[in-house]
């Protein structure tokens, strides 16, 4: 058990980047939402740059950011095996579970914006964009307090914090129909 905190530190380190990655990619979609309705040459000069922006990060941050952190964990589990008796873990297993889903939705976008295939409006991809935030927040609340019956009232919280995003959203919507620079 000598190196377990080194272990778990470089676990923090890569789910933090990993989740940069994951914040991160889904405003550069929206950017190139945005930028395919400009007129030329804009749209090209925007769109050329915003591939690259994105390639860079999900090649060079995010996958190797989700590949490091799972190594880690997975590390730790062997370390510490009677976690996976513990049923916080069982339920923090099933968000990491729905994070790799939300990352591979994400490559999928990757690949499709890539080929100039857009599927998604820029709103569409504000409120996917927050699908992250409810993984991180749900897994941090779990990790933290560790008692799986009790992560009922932060499942009712991550839900009241999703509406309070979506409002959000709107509200941004709103001003920036009136005022499209902001």
């Amino acid at each position: 058990m000598e190196y377990y905190n080194y272990i778990k530190a470089l676990h923090l380190i890569f789910v933090i980047t990993w989740f940069a990655g994951l914040f991160y990619i889904p405003r550069l979609f929206i950017y190139h939402i945005e930028a395919n309705n400009k007129g030329e040459p804009e749209r090209s000069i925007l769109l050329k740059q915003l591939k690259l922006m994105a390639k860079r990060l999900w090649f060079i941050i995010t996958w190797p950011s989700a590949v490091l952190a799972s190594f880690f964990a997975f590390l730790l589990l062997f370390l510490i095996p009677e976690w996976l008796q513990q049923p916080w873990m069982h339920v923090k297993l099933g968000f990491v579970v729905l994070l790799f889903a939300y990352h591979i939705k994400c490559h999928f976008i990757f690949k499709q914006l890539q080929k100039d295939v857009v599927k998604w409006t820029s709103n569409q991809m504000r409120i996917w964009n927050e699908g992250s935030t409810l993984i991180l927040f749900s897994v941090i609340f779990l990790v933290i307090v560790r008692d799986a019956l009790n992560w009922i009232y932060g499942v009712l919280g991550i839900f009241l914090l999703g509406i309070m995003l979506m409002l959000g959203i709107k509200l941004y919507k709103r001003i920036r129909a009136k005022n499209p620079d902001a």
